[in-house]
């Protein structure tokens, strides 16, 4: 009972925010209801009035108007009075109740219209927003066909729990995140990661919710549904950056504290110096200057500075595959001034191929490849997988293993029927038996510049399994545009020999490496980092990054292969494994925070110049509202650039794989020499 409990809680939380969602539609439509009565009752009484009708007539439904679309306004200045905040809602709340004081029922209502409207099309846009997130986690299906014992049945997706079998025919989107059990497929993952070109499914493929099935039917072992899945994750990210305050936007909200006190004093003195004399018309003209004065002042378009740049910030983000968790984590990004990179997955493809074995004096190279893959049959780390493919295509079969240890940083300890098998660093190798130190030295100057896993069988040394990997492409065009950023220092911290470390950075043109690290070591060299002021932004993609990743001021998770530990740990992961989105996240990172500065500026020079004017009586309280609504505009309208922000980016990339696509691919050397 407490499994289904488990399993169904995902589904009940998106249930509930579809809830909540139609409830956040249902109250838009309110409140554009309210604004359509109280302003036909508003015209109303203005076309009495234009008509020359009796004026004490033509006062009611403005009266009443204004107190329909007043109420709305006082609920939210009484809001933020408990909160001990008073805001824009406050002044604008006090601005109606000056005119329905003064006897200007017909101008309170025109005053509150314009406001009400002016917070309905902020709602609008901030529901639209809501609305587009909707509509990328409607990519996944609301049914998903569940196979048992060969026999097909749809069932509401809510329904399916982990560990199902899932069927996909062509054409279809995915339901659920899986792993490919039979059939062989394309799938279009451009909604997720924005490769264009689509990946080969086959028995065995990790493929996310939200993706399009093109080619082939596939069969598919459940692994995530509703929020759990990748796509329903990058929904609950978007979802974090409209409501996660930052330190910015908290210094924001507290200049916009002691802005309404300075907005309020500015309006008495409006008032006290221009109701001087004992005349009423005088008097009723100095109030209404002041009125004018707390509307053009209401510090709305302020307060909206911020969410609405980090909101599109974090689309644009979305739509390269960038996930970033959460708002402060952009906002740390602008200011990173220092780089760490792993280097196996992270500045190479991580894809390892063996490229010599380096025996021991006496020993065969069959039975050095065989107590590898001994060794490392149950292990996942790269190296681990080139090993045992290497074997498997020697047609070695690997020996049942009775026990097994893997030491993160140093090797993996078996025991099979042939004794216990060491293999992984040489120097942990030698810690073990420190006898055998001359024959690993002899082996590791055979295999310079290679990752070695060196192998002992009871207490006898094998010898080494050297492996390489290729440098991601463009690695060092990355690394020169971070520095083009601002980035000072770029440094490779990787477990790996000096020697691979070093062939590596001289290619890339790194500043600094550390070698031969273990997980804590690298740790602490970050900490030292830190503690001298350096801002720090890590890179990296396997379980040995996680320490790293959660301590950097940034932690950047290498691609959807990468493992759950570095992607949990991250702030940001990237959904595919191109290295060129890092510089893309700096440079998005350094915008974000220009377009905020940019919306603060915009808003306090409105803000003054509406003042000046308000305080001249150069505008009148018709005007003051359209004044207070451009600010709103202007905001959102600065901040949606963002949103486009690296399209250029999208559409090079994309063409550049159309274009490697349709190459006709030339057969390598190792398969022509197979052939």
């Amino acid at each position: 009972m407490s499994d289904l409990t488990v399993a169904g809680a995902p589904q009940e939380v998106e249930l509930l925010k579809q809830a909540t969602e139609r409830q956040g539609a249902e109250r838009l439509e309110r409140r554009l209801i309210i604004a359509l009565v109280g302003g036909l009752l508003l015209a109303v009484s203005w076309l009495v009035m234009m008509l020359g009708w009796h004026r004490q007539i033509a006062q009611i439904p403005a009266a009443i108007g204004a107190l329909i679309l007043g109420i709305p306004l006082l609920a939210g200045a009484w809001r933020e009075l408990t909160r001990g905040r008073a805001s824009s809602d406050s002044l604008a709340c006090l601005a109606v109740a000056a005119a329905v004081a003064t006897g200007n029922f017909l101008a309170a209502g025109f005053l509150a219209f314009f406001l009400w409207t002016a917070n309905l099309v902020l709602s609008r846009t901030a529901w639209g927003a809501q609305r587009a997130i909707r509509d990328l986690i409607d990519l996944t299906p609301d049914v998903a066909r569940i196979v048992e014992d060969g026999v097909e049945r749809e069932v509401a997706l809510v329904e399916v729990h982990p560990g199902q079998c899932v069927r996909v025919r062509p054409g279809e989107n995915l339901p659920v995140d899986g792993r490919v059990v039979a059939g062989t497929s394309n799938v279009n993952q451009a909604s997720l990661t924005g490769e264009a070109v689509p990946i080969e499914a086959e028995p065995g493929t990790e493929v996310y919710a939200g993706t399009t099935n093109l080619t082939g039917q596939i069969d598919l072992e459940v692994t995530a549904v509703a929020g759990e899945t990748t796509i329903g994750k990058v929904e609950e990210l978007i979802r974090e950056a409209e409501s996660t305050k930052t330190e910015r936007q908290e210094l924001i909200e507290q200049l916009a504290s002691y802005y309404v006190p300075v907005v309020l004093m500015v309006a008495g003195l409006v008032w006290f110096f221009t109701a001087k004399s004992a005349d009423t018309d005088i008097r009723d003209q100095a109030a209404i200057r002041a009125i004018t004065v707390l509307v053009v002042t209401c510090p709305g378009a302020l307060l909206i500075s911020h969410p609405t740049a980090m909101v599109a910030a974090f689309a644009a983000a979305a739509r390269l595959g960038i996930m970033i968790k959460q708002t402060r984590t952009l906002e740390a990004a602008g200011t990173i001034d220092t780089v760490v990179l792993d280097k196996t997955g992270t500045l190479t493809t991580g894809i390892f191929a063996v490229s010599r074995l380096v025996p021991s004096e006496g020993i065969e190279g069959a039975s050095l490849l065989q107590a590898a893959a001994d060794a490392e049959q149950s292990s996942n780390h790269p190296l681990a997988t080139s090993i045992l493919e290497t074997a498997t295509k020697a047609r070695i079969t690997p020996a049942d293993v009775t026990g097994y240890q893997e030491v993160h940083g140093r090797g993996v300890k078996a025991t099979t029927g042939g004794g216990e098998i060491y293999a992984g660093r040489a120097n942990w190798i030698t810690e073990i038996n420190p006898d055998i130190a001359p024959a690993v030295r002899d082996v590791e100057a055979k295999i310079e510049g290679m990752s070695g896993v060196h192998v002992m069988q009871d207490g006898n040394y094998l010898g080494a399994v050297g492996l390489e990997d290729r440098l991601r492409r463009n690695a060092h065009e990355v690394i020169e545009k971070m520095r083009h950023l601002g980035v000072r220092r770029v440094s490779i911290f990787t477990g790996d020999r000096l020697s691979v470390a070093s062939r590596v950075g001289q290619a890339v043109g790194v500043d600094a490496i550390e070698a031969e690290c273990l997980p804590e070591e690298k740790h602490e060299e970050l900490k030292y980092l830190m503690a001298s002021g350096h801002r720090t932004l890590v890179v990296g993609d396997g379980i040995n990054d996680g320490p790293i990743l959660a301590s950097a001021d940034v932690g950047v998770a290498m691609g959807l292969s990468g493992s759950d530990i570095a992607a949990n740990s991250a702030g940001v992961a990237l959904m595919n494994d191109d290295l060129r989105h890092v510089p893309f996240l700096l440079e998005l990172a350094r915008k974000a925070r220009s377009v905020v500065a940019q919306n603060i500026g915009f808003s306090l020079a409105l803000a003054i110049l509406g003042l000046a004017l308000a305080a001249t009586g150069q505008i009148n309280i018709w005007l003051a509202p359209f004044l207070y609504a451009a600010g709103y505009v202007l905001v959102i309208f600065n901040s949606l650039r963002l949103v486009r922000f690296g399209e250029e980016f999208t559409e090079a990339e994309d063409a550049r794989r159309r274009l490697e696509a349709a190459r006709p691919v030339k057969p390598t050397r190792s398969a022509m020499q197979a052939a």
